[in-house]
């Protein structure tokens, strides 16, 4: 038995219901419950392991009140090139980052903070500890 790793736009279009998910505080039961499945199922389209339908697409971005078009935006395009090879895959690091709780967590406490000076001062704080990090693995 052949274990086939998930297509890169199905593992996106999931990383994508995940983050949407995480964002509305919605459990991949509460998901599945809305969609008539069970959260394994849902576990398995966020992984990419189990490809999602037109209509079940449709019927996710309905409930996690997004456009269809958001659970691809900014995911590998899948566009075959001259050569046979598809073109590489988008970074997806960002939307990663952000289906994580950390990621979403981050991203809701430093949206409230109003003073642009304070959240560049911030920005200016992360990358001189990842400088840091990145200096002491050398």
């Amino acid at each position: 038995m052949s274990t086939k790793a998930p297509n890169p736009v199905d593992k996106y279009v999931g990383s994508r219901v995940r983050m949407r998910r995480i964002m509305l505080g919605m459990s991949q039961e509460k998901l599945g419950e809305a969609l008539g499945l069970t959260f394994q199922q849902v576990q398995k389209y966020e992984k990419g392991t189990n490809r999602v339908g037109a209509s079940r697409l449709q019927q996710i971005s309905e409930i996690l009140q997004v456009p269809v078009s958001f659970l691809f935006d900014g995911g590998p395009s899948g566009v075959k090139t001259a050569d046979g090879f598809s073109e590489g895959a988008s970074p997806t690091y960002v939307s990663d980052f952000l289906a994580t709780a950390e990621g979403l967590a981050l991203t809701r406490a430093f949206t409230r903070i109003a003073d642009a000076k304070l959240r560049r001062s911030i920005v200016e704080l992360v990358e001189q500890i990842a400088a840091r990090e990145a200096a002491e693995q050398v």
